[in-house]
């Protein structure tokens, strides 16, 4: 069996389930929006963007001042 018929029959068999789902389509539409809404807040008020609108040697001085941080507060 070549590669591309089993890719083949794969996703036949997941379209195949898909369209005799009776709850499953609701189900997976508040799965995806949970997730999508869980990204974009977590994107939005956790991982801000801190070296958005800096020179490329601004952000290497910050990466490396944030570095030897690390280094210097894990010796023992």
């Amino acid at each position: 069996m070549s590669i591309k018929s089993k890719i083949s029959s794969i996703a036949n068999f997941y379209i195949q389930g898909f369209r005799q789902m009776t709850w499953g389509r609701e189900l997976w539409v508040l799965i995806i929006l949970k997730y999508v809404i869980l990204f974009l807040v977590l994107r939005l008020f956790f991982f801000k963007p801190v070296l958005a609108g800096q020179t490329e040697d601004q952000k290497s001085d910050f990466v490396g001042e944030r570095l030897t941080e690390q280094l210097i507060s894990a010796e023992p």
